[in-house]
């Protein structure tokens, strides 16, 4: 175990949020405060509404109902509510000239919003948007970067009772259809383009093509972001979104039920589309609102970042859980390492960010960096450091605690998903932190470790599972509630199986330790083999194909593609390797085009033809495959790892 933890100062514990918690109950400290979180869940979510001030329009009657069963829970029964006037009319109403938004693009422009200008903005984008038709139940897309227009089309469509569907702004053509189709979209939101590592990377012409197989979207709406808008070939209503908001108005909200959808949060799954994940405007605003508050311990004179994209959920969890917090919100358009490495370190200094979030990916890129040019900015607005999506190595993680802030601030580091909405697992700043930890659980999460039948096990390896419902839970899966219980509460019943692997040492630290599925974790962003191997298949040369994700110093972990040749083939391994890389780049994204690619005569399946991902991403790594008695062909795992190591064997002797 590594040497580094965080300790904090007696004066840090006494001025947390989560202490104030805690003593408003009687409660010694943290581990009190978790234990009776889990044990009298009614209680704690009560306890946090009153604490940060949450009120409902309608007050609840329940804080939850059960007799749907654990999987389908009913949450603030009775309530009703819109999740703008807890994050936005209430802070314009007690203070507008409060800061709520800063954005800092990556070419230096800069932009700020009070909670007055940016009601006003929501007003007038609500009121634009329900000229259009849209409300109560539609599905609006963002496909934006972190731009302040991406926080008022969320508050729009929130306050008409519209559904969001937030998209990576990465995300190439065919990924954008599936999810438009999948969630019924009727308007779209998006930006021209945007700036990245000094260029224009433009965003519409991977959206009209999109939209050419998306008959039901009705609406687009361009924001003239980077004026790259030009003439749009698209079959859609189109309009400039100061078109949209060139009307002012009133703010209005449309009060809903507490289940009400407030966004789909799309996840990869090992098999199969997308995943819509439904969060609602009472769960996802009381979850959230918690996670910031007592996780990332943010003040309303604090300002929160987190370099992340609109499309993953910290880009709403960032949104909706600092302004349910009253704080600001700072946003960053851009790579995060340009013009050089000290960019994000300038961006502290200038904004006066409280509470960053980072993933281990960015900080491997920058550990490099000369510490004498870190610490000549001044970080000292720095509270806590936040951090999600990926394992950490301690090497990384004790650089950024110990060496860039001399460890005087804790890393956050917590693990959940978009299905949660938020946390399973989080260290609190209010307590000791091992390197690398993820601390215990989250309050109010009732989080285990457990063997195959389902057992409490602690000091090894076992699956990631929650005994009792939490607010952020997912409503189901969007127009298919049986993916849903198949994929969250069919290995244990009664229990939400998250598909991650974990364990808890004998400090009592959990620690996650990858994914118990597929899924592969590119730079903390999930990505399904079948999105890959559904590109990859698209290519005449292709018979079928495989994709694993590997280990990477830089990335946390890369796409590795494994294809087999159609009988006819007369292409070139290396052609076709090239051309395969494009095509995942064209149909999925650049960021999830595959590092390496090799041709192998078969894939190892079992005996009903599904692929076995994992003996193939063991060959790669040179590692125990285990248990092949399944495998209908286990002599091409063997073969596959003769051809990796021959590659590699190659590569080793050309350099020398």
């Amino acid at each position: 175990m590594n040497a580094y933890r965080w300790l904090p100062s007696p004066d840090y514990v006494d001025n947390a949020n989560v202490t104030r918690l805690a003593r408003r109950h009687g409660l010694a400290g943290i581990d009190e405060l978790r234990a009776r979180s889990v044990a009298d869940p009614v209680w704690y979510w009560n306890a946090v509404l009153d604490d940060l001030g949450i009120t409902f329009a309608t007050p609840h009657t329940a804080v939850v109902d059960l007799s749907r069963g654990i999987e389908h829970p009913d949450w603030f029964v009775g309530a009703q509510l819109n999740v703008v006037d807890s994050c936005l009319r209430r802070w314009r109403d007690a203070d507008p000239e409060r800061i709520a938004v800063q954005h800092e693009a990556e070419d230096g422009h800069t932009s700020t919003l009070t909670f007055g200008q940016l009601a006003d903005e929501v007003a007038s984008a609500t009121a634009g948007l329900e000229r259009l038709g849209i409300g109560r139940g539609d599905t609006v897309a963002l496909y934006m970067p972190m731009i302040p227009e991406a926080v008022v089309a969320v508050y729009a469509v929130a306050a008409l009772g519209a559904v969001l569907v937030p998209l990576f702004s990465g995300f190439a053509a065919s990924a954008i259809t599936g999810r438009l189709t999948d969630a019924d979209v009727t308007a779209v939101v998006t930006a021209d383009g945007t700036i990245r590592r000094g260029r224009e990377v433009p965003m519409l012409p991977q959206l009209a093509v999109a939209l050419e197989d998306c008959p039901g979207v009705e609406h687009l709406i361009v924001v003239d972001n980077i004026c790259a808008a030009g003439e749009l070939d698209v079959d859609v209503s189109t309009m400039s979104w100061s078109e949209l908001t060139d009307h002012p108005a009133e703010l209005t909200t449309e009060l809903v039920p507490a289940m009400h959808p407030l966004l789909l949060g799309y996840t990869s799954g090992t098999t199969g589309r997308p995943k819509g994940a439904v969060h609602t405007h009472a769960g996802f605003l009381v979850k959230t609102a918690s996670e910031v508050a007592y996780s990332f311990d943010i003040t309303r004179d604090g300002a929160f970042c987190w370099i992340t994209d609109m499309g993953w959920i910290m880009g709403p969890l960032s949104i909706i859980g600092t302004h349910a917090n009253g704080a600001t919100l700072v946003l960053y358009e851009g790579s995060p390492d340009v013009p050089d490495s000290y960019r994000l370190w300038d961006l502290i200094a200038r904004q006066q960010i409280s509470m960053l979030g980072v993933s281990p990916t960015l900080i491997r890129a920058l550990k490099g960096s000369a510490l004498d040019q870190i610490h000549a900015r001044d970080l000292s607005s720095v509270h806590v450091l936040g951090s999600t999506g990926e394992p950490w190595d301690p090497d990384s993680y004790d650089w950024l605690a110990r060496d860039v802030f001399g460890g005087r601030v804790p890393i956050i580091n917590f693990s959940g998903g978009t299905e949660v909405g938020g946390s399973f697992l989080a260290p609190y700043p209010v307590e000791p932190i091992l390197s690398c930890s993820l601390g215990g659980p989250s309050l109010g999460m009732d989080v285990d470790v457990v063997d195959d039948k389902g057992q409490s096990i602690r000091g090894q390896v076992g699956e990631l599972v929650c005994r009792q419902p939490w607010p952020s839970m997912t409503r189901g899966v969007w127009k298919d509630d049986q993916r849903y219980l198949d994929a969250y509460w069919s290995r244990f019943p009664g229990l939400w199986t998250h598909g991650d692997f974990a364990m808890v040492d004998e400090h009592g630290q959990w620690f996650i330790l990858g994914r118990s599925d597929d899924v592969m974790n590119v730079a903390g962003k999930r990505l399904a083999p079948a999105e890959v191997e559904s590109a990859l298949t698209i290519h005449p040369a292709v018979s079928e194909a495989a994709a694993v994700g590997m280990p990477d110093p830089l990335k946390g972990e890369v796409v590795w593609a494994f294809w087999v040749a159609r009988p006819d083939t007369d292409l070139d391994d290396d052609t076709v390797a090239g051309e395969l890389k494009t095509l995942v780049g064209t149909e999925l994204g650049k960021p999830f085009a595959p590092s390496k690619i090799w041709r192998v005569d078969a894939l190892p399946k079992t005996r009903s033809a599904k692929i076995l991902r994992r003996a193939i991403r063991a060959a790669a790594l040179g590692t125990d495959p285990g248990d092949l008695s399944g495998a209908e062909n286990p002599d091409a795992v063997a073969a596959i790892r003769d051809v990796v190591a021959a590659a590699q064997l190659s590569t080793v002797m050309e350099s020398r």
